[in-house]
């Protein structure tokens, strides 16, 4: 669904088209939350506050086909109020107005989060064995082989083999693909 028509229907109160623009946009505010270097309970409030300000502004988004740079302005004005509240940033004076903004440029959140969302297009063309093994190798903290081995019914001894043939078929999968290659 366009844009516009997904802004219109959430208005609408459509949960379909609310939770499309979430899955849509989710990324790009968690890349900016964590471009901070919020601790990961600030990440969410900031992301969280971002869609409340979303949803109270619905049918007063003036163009929706630049909901995108909307919602980036919108997390990065929730990071930075978080910020000062923790005491880590000064509160803004004439002096700091005028400093630059030392956030990343918004088209750099949006090209990280369409990279994203391409990776995670990509890393679904997986076969489910290599999914479900590389998302458990993934966590923070990495688990151990052990608990891997229990958790997915497979010998220790394979899970090291295993992997490298997963991110192998992710590497080909990727090859080619400018925007994940780093080349656009």
């Amino acid at each position: 669904m366009e844009i516009p028509a997904a802004l219109a229907a959430a208005a609408r109160g459509d949960q379909a088209a609310w939770d499309g623009l979430v899955k849509q946009f989710s990324g790009l505010l968690w890349s900016i939350a964590r471009a901070y270097r919020l601790n990961d309970a600030d990440a969410a409030d900031a992301v969280q506050c971002t869609w409340v300000k979303l949803v109270e502004h619905l049918d007063r988004i003036a163009e929706p086909e630049r909901l995108a740079g909307w919602l980036a302005t919108t997390a990065r004005h929730e990071c930075l109020q978080l910020i000062r509240r923790a005491g880590r940033l000064p509160e803004p004076s004439e002096e700091i107005a005028d400093s630059p903004d030392p956030a990343p440029a918004v088209d750099h959140a949006l090209i990280v989060g369409e990279r994203n969302a391409a990776l995670w297009r990509v890393f679904e063309e997986l076969p489910d064995r290599c999914r479900r093994l590389l998302r458990v190798l993934m966590a923070s903290p990495p688990p151990a082989y052990a608990d891997v081995a229990l958790a997915l019914d497979m010998p220790v001894g394979s899970i090291g083999p295993i992997r490298q043939r997963c991110l192998n078929r992710l590497k080909a999968l990727v090859t080619g693909n400018e925007l994940l290659e780093g080349r656009s």
